[in-house]
């Protein structure tokens, strides 16, 4: 399978840059979330905004960004199911070929005793698991 779009969201950020710049020569298009897409445009890698695929922002404080149909049927669509793909057309969403992310460390965040409702909030991930 030739991987043409790839979907990268992490929350760490170590070796990022050094991998997509090994999708950017292979020709793959980086579609990518907030933070994530900014270390790769301070990397100098040409990124497409995920806000720019769906044509929503990002919402919540950024709690919500990959949790939508162009984003999932992207990402579920059988590439061998002629119907699937016909579907993809006819919506407009391009095939999204690879995933790459990594979660927020939330069982780490509230292990330590100093954390606070409002941090363990924060360190709730669902766009991320659903990704996978």
């Amino acid at each position: 399978m030739v991987i043409r779009r790839a979907l990268i969201s992490v929350y760490d950020k170590s070796g990022l840059a050094d991998f997509a710049r090994a999708l950017d020569k292979m020709g793959v298009q980086l579609i990518s979330t907030g933070g994530t897409a900014r270390c790769l445009a301070e990397a100098g890698l040409a990124v497409t905004a995920v806000q720019d695929v769906t044509g929503s922002p990002e919402m919540l404080g950024g709690r919500v960004k990959t949790l939508h149909p162009r984003i999932h049927g992207g990402i579920l669509a059988r590439r061998d199911d002629p119907n699937q793909l016909k579907e993809l057309a006819e919506q407009g969403i391009g095939p999204i070929d690879m995933v790459v992310v990594n979660l927020y460390p939330f069982e780490q965040t509230v292990a330590d005793p100093s954390c606070t409702l409002e941090r363990a909030l924060e360190n709730i991930d669902i766009g991320g698991p659903t990704m996978l």
